[in-house]
């Protein structure tokens, strides 16, 4: 017989992991302000292997406007630039011999707009996967009558999965309204 305490559970953690993915891709969406999380994504090839920029070099915001990128082998300047070049951040680096720098330009009201509305798409993914793993866990429920289970413990069980259910889409919310008016500052 279906233990309906794990059914919640599991659901429960299905919908955990979704809000925290949602967390993670927000993070690496630039809102105007540095952030060194743009840079997650960006590999170097360091002595014949793929890295992380982070493996190779200490990577700072010195102020609201800049990332600093200090190489802790002077071999990795030309490496780390092309890269960040190479890649989709979209900023040309700046380097002194000593570090590479970073300045983060202030977002146009156009791009601002396009961020918000990725920002909500990817909110709306995570929504989808939230009722998702609350259809799964219902489906359990509902085929866990006919294994045995009672009706009154399959409702009550049902009411506690829609109530996790509307926590986890509130802290959707939450995170898209934070991003929202990061985005939305100037």
């Amino acid at each position: 017989m279906l233990d309906v305490k794990q059914c919640l559970g599991e659901c429960e953690e299905k919908m955990e992991l979704s809000v925290m993915h949602l967390e993670e891709t927000l993070s690496h969406i630039r809102a105007g302000k540095a952030n060194v999380h743009i840079l997650d994504e960006l590999r170097v090839n360091s002595y014949g292997s793929m890295v992380p920029v982070n493996n190779v070099a200490a990577i700072t915001t010195p102020d609201a406007r800049t990332i600093a990128i200090k190489p802790w082998d002077k071999s990795m300047f030309k490496v780390i630039e092309k890269a960040i070049i190479d890649s989709t951040i979209g900023i040309m680096p700046e380097n002194n011999g000593e570090i590479i720098r970073l300045g983060i330009p202030p977002l146009t009201e156009e791009r601002r707009k396009q961020l918000a509305k990725q920002c909500s798409k990817e909110a709306e993914e995570s929504k989808v996967a939230i009722r998702n793993a609350r259809r799964d866990g219902i489906e359990k429920l509902k085929k866990a009558i006919k294994d045995g289970l009672s009706e009154d413990v399959e409702k009550d069980a049902e009411a506690d999965l829609q109530k996790i259910h509307d926590k986890m889409i509130k802290k959707v919310e939450e995170l898209l309204a934070a991003k929202n008016k990061e985005i939305m500052t100037v």
